[in-house]
């Protein structure tokens, strides 16, 4: 190793090592009778969301949670998400996050390759049948329903009830499904449980790795409370206790459990919650709560751009990040025209819980992802002979090391051993680093396809094509969106004598695939690339749409 590829130095930094649910315990000590959630004009302070976490516990300890039991999260963002997550931690188990999109041959397989045992869901329909589908088949020990109306302010929930009554779940009575209600019924306080932060397994995060195939990133309670430590210290100057953050990002995705939950909890924040996207009342929360840290996606800034107009007056807000994808110059410049402040952009993966980078507060520097946050290094290495540093400057393999970077991968050695050299944990990103230490990224090794900030798997895209009868080969790329940064496309060749047309086999991957995994596009053709052995190959269809999208 030569004193040019050396990984520069970061700022000293030692991360506290502990367990995750005294987080909470922390916020509830300090900062009691502050608010702590708002949901849909519904209040709770952080005294009151502990003392709940702490039934629930109690509740979770009575069904025989212990360490090493896997508990589903299938909620959007609501104080059920806060509760049982924190819950859950503070019971011993480890928290498995769902997307509620999911479909239900998704959950199941998530369901099987971590083991969850129990799931916690809300009695929405369109969240709870798939989960009920899976209970009638007996994946489930225990399912605990949380009750959409009952989180809601008084006359709106009786409204929900009254009006909005088909959108409801009819929950069976008995096994395996347990009210909310009655499972913080019993104790006030869990038993204690002697958590080791940097073995024990607080978070099962699923991501796609290098391959495309799901996997499990082992979160330790260490891993999770040393980023939140991280991101403070890198973080502008806070006023603890006082500042309210916008929760609109999904906390089951990686960058909002941290960046938006964890880190508003340390801080005392209060969480401004929207179980899901909807303009007009993101508009209409915005404006009442008067949100003063934004974090986000590049597709979220655009969106309140355009539902907010150019006269519109955000200067409240005074710190937001984008993350999930890259912010266009254009778009970020838009929202700091509103917002009167920076938008800073971070970097981070499910592997590293997640942040890496972010954007000095004092030193944004347009197309970079930032610097690595405090006891992180950042190296590039050759992606060839990834036991060799690249000079400072040249383009590699991004590879990481700081507190933050996970235990490895759940019942996958060999995956994991092929993600770590010489300690370090290789992105499977392509990037540099410049004089002074900010990183750029230039290229994806992995095939994922970033959409609004959502990893998409071109293989799950793939593998659902198959089961149409007509189709025989089907590849899967990323292509531009203007909105959404990328959108899949779907290449597909059918099967001799079969007919089918763009139309048809998109009718038919809606029953097997999530909203966000649907293709913008189906190509039927004659033929696939392939490689000189007769593998599919995707890098001349990428070509050929990187040539469509430099000519329009």
């Amino acid at each position: 190793m030569n004193d040019l590829a050396a990984p520069r130095p970061v700022a000293e930094f030692t991360a506290v090592a502990r367990p995750a649910g005294t987080m909470l315990d922390d916020a509830a000590r300090r900062f009691g009778t502050r608010p702590a959630i708002d949901f849909l004009g519904r209040g709770w302070n952080w005294g009151e969301i502990a003392a709940l976490a702490d039934r629930a516990a109690a509740g979770l300890q009575k069904l025989g949670v212990a360490k090493g039991t896997r508990v589903g999260l299938c909620l959007p963002n609501t104080p059920y998400f806060v509760v049982m997550y924190f819950a859950i931690l503070k019971a011993g188990g480890t928290v498995v996050n769902y997307n509620p999109l999911y479909t239900e041959r998704e959950i199941a397989a998530q369901v099987r390759d971590s083991g969850t045992t129990i799931m916690v869901s809300l009695d929405v329909a369109m969240i709870h049948e798939k989960i009920g589908k899976l209970a009638a088949n007996g994946l489930f020990q225990r399912v605990i329903v949380c009750s959409m109306a009952a989180a809601l302010p008084p006359l709106k929930g009786l409204l929900f009830r009254l009006f909005k009554s088909k959108e409801l779940a009819k929950i069976p009575a008995g096994l395996p499904y347990l009210r909310f209600e009655t499972l913080i019924s019993g104790a006030a306080k869990p038993s204690p449980v002697a958590i080791d932060p940097e073995n024990d397994i607080a978070t099962l995060q699923y991501t796609g790795g290098t391959t495309g195939v799901p996997k499990a990133a082992m979160l330790t309670h260490a891993n999770i409370t040393a980023n939140v430590q991280q991101v403070l210290a890198g973080s502008p100057p806070m006023d603890e206790g006082a500042e309210r953050i916008m929760g609109i990002l999904p906390f089951f995705h990686v960058f909002a459990m941290t960046a938006v939950m964890n880190f508003g909890v340390s801080i005392g924040a209060e969480l401004i919650l929207m179980p899901r996207l909807d303009m007009k009342m993101l508009m209409a929360a915005i404006a009442r709560k008067r949100p003063t840290i934004m974090p986000g996606v590049p597709t979220l800034y655009t969106a309140i751009c355009n539902a907010a107009g150019e006269g519109k007056d955000l200067s409240f807000i005074k710190f937001c990040i984008s993350g999930g994808a890259p912010i266009s110059i254009e778009g970020a410049e838009r929202f700091e025209r509103l917002s009167k402040c920076a938008v800073l952009e971070g970097y981070g993966l499910s592997e590293t819980s997640p942040v890496v980078t972010a954007t000095p507060p004092s030193g944004v520097r347009r197309g970079s992802v930032g610097t690595p946050l405090p006891g992180t290094i950042v190296e590039i290495r050759d992606p060839e002979h990834p036991e060799r540093l690249m000079p400072q400057g040249e383009r590699g393999e991004i590879c990481v090391r700081g507190p933050q970077v996970m235990k490895g991968y759940y019942n996958r050695p060999d995956e994991t051993a092929k993600v770590f050299v010489d300690g370090a944990l290789r992105t499977g990103d392509i990037g540099y680093l410049d004089a002074d230490n900010y990183l750029f990224i230039v290229d994806r090794i992995k095939d994922l396809i970033l959409c609004g900030g959502y990893n998409v798997y071109p293989r799950v895209i793939e593998e659902a094509a198959y089961q149409h009868p007509s189709v025989q080969d089907a590849i899967a790329i990323g292509i531009p969106d203007t909105y959404r940064g990328q959108a899949p496309k779907l290449f597909v060749t059918l099967r001799p004598g079969t007919k089918a047309t763009p139309e048809e086999i998109l009718a038919f991957l809606k029953d097997h695939l999530n909203k966000i995994e649907i293709p913008k596009s189906v190509e039927i053709r004659e033929t696939l690339p392939k490689t000189m052995v007769g593998k599919l190959s995707k890098k001349e269809l990428v070509a050929e749409e990187a040539a469509k999208t430099a000519k329009s």
